[in-house]
């Protein structure tokens, strides 16, 4: 697979992302179905792996340490900390917290270390900014643990371009992730220039539209199917009414994947490179099989018409409905267009 820039590593140009393996998208696979995902996509030269230990409690963090760790020196290891569910008292329910305090930073860590298998953890993202923390201090205490030797380098997750900063100035930031897709532009607000300014590589999770830009979810019958525990279920543009408003975008844009020569989904893929060299998709999937098609478009080239076609069939003021339900949009520090279409 070609190659990207991921702070001071070199990496493919799409990596996998860690979570659907065990969490978030309907009924979990098996364990060693996982294992086959994971073992598959380094096989098939994906040298990105990209975890949490949010996801599945824990449970993608053991199974990427138990199925990967003999092959550590193979691949880039990137998770992530400052968001993990905390167990209840017995009258309080356990809960997904965001925590971004230095003593929990360090301890999670320490929990992802032995769940990882490894020494080091590469690349160590702080999964959401805790505002009751200034970014300074968070910042602080994953540069002590680089100084530690627990991880080689900072990202940040889900921030705005002068949160990037402020961290920046305390410590180089080596990354920074959020989502990003035809149907999710709001890096291009500002956060993507920052990163540009200061040399910090751009992740981009949930490439596909969460499934939409792929086809997972082709009609509204799909998205009322989806089991209570898909983490879809609260977004806006996933309720039936924004979904039958977006559907109609799906005809325009499979021809195009055709023009393309491509699947929809790579096609999707395949925008995000074209972005620019800084620019590091991580697809997730359940599928040995959808792994090995995402990669394979690091090899789809788009001319300019093409690539203009796209832009404006599907950006910000076609897409209807917010990325985010009310409670995640105040979680996050991200810049936003404001009340999308719809």
């Amino acid at each position: 697979m070609k190659q990207r820039a991921l702070g001071p590593f070199q990496v493919g140009a799409i990596g996998l992302g860690c979570m659907n393996i065990c969490h978030a998208y309907g009924t979990p696979i098996s364990a060693d179905e996982a294992e086959r995902v994971l073992r598959g996509a380094l096989d098939a030269g994906c040298t990105h792996f990209d975890t949490a230990a949010l996801y599945g409690f824990g449970v993608s963090e053991s199974l990427v340490g138990r199925v990967l760790g003999p092959q550590r020196s193979r691949f880039t290891l990137a998770s992530k900390c400052g968001m993990t569910v905390e167990a209840g008292d017995g009258s309080v329910k356990p809960g997904r917290v965001i925590n971004g305090r230095p003593e929990s930073l360090r301890a999670t860590c320490e929990g992802s270390l032995r769940r990882l298998k490894t020494d080091v953890i590469d690349l160590c993202y702080l999964h959401r900014w805790d505002k009751q923390v200034p970014i300074e201090d968070s910042v602080g205490a994953l540069s002590d643990l680089v100084r530690a030797g627990k991880i080689r380098t900072i990202g940040l997750s889900e921030v705005s371009a002068a949160t990037l900063r402020r961290a920046h100035a305390v410590h180089p930031i080596a990354a920074l992730q959020t989502e990003y897709s035809l149907w999710t532009r709001n890096p291009e607000i500002a956060v993507l220039q920052a990163c540009r300014d200061l040399g910090v590589s751009f992740v981009a999770f949930s490439p596909l539209g969460r499934g939409f830009l792929a086809g997972a979810l082709p009609d509204v019958a799909a998205v009322e199917a989806l089991p209570d525990k898909d983490i879809r279920r609260p977004m806006p543009r996933f309720a039936p009414d924004h979904h039958a408003r977006n559907l109609p975008l799906l005809a325009s844009y499979r021809q195009l994947a055709d023009e393309a020569g491509c699947t929809p989904a790579q096609l999707a893929l395949a925008w995000l490179l074209h972005q620019g060299a800084d620019v590091l998709p991580i697809p997730g999937t359940r599928s040995l099989a959808h792994a090995i098609e995402n990669f394979a478009a690091a090899d789809v080239a788009l001319d300019s018409a093409l690539l203009a076609r796209l832009d404006a069939l599907i950006n910000q003021r076609t897409v209807s409905g917010h990325r985010y339900a009310e409670q995640a949009r105040r979680e996050v520090d991200t810049e936003d267009f404001g009340a999308p279409p719809g």
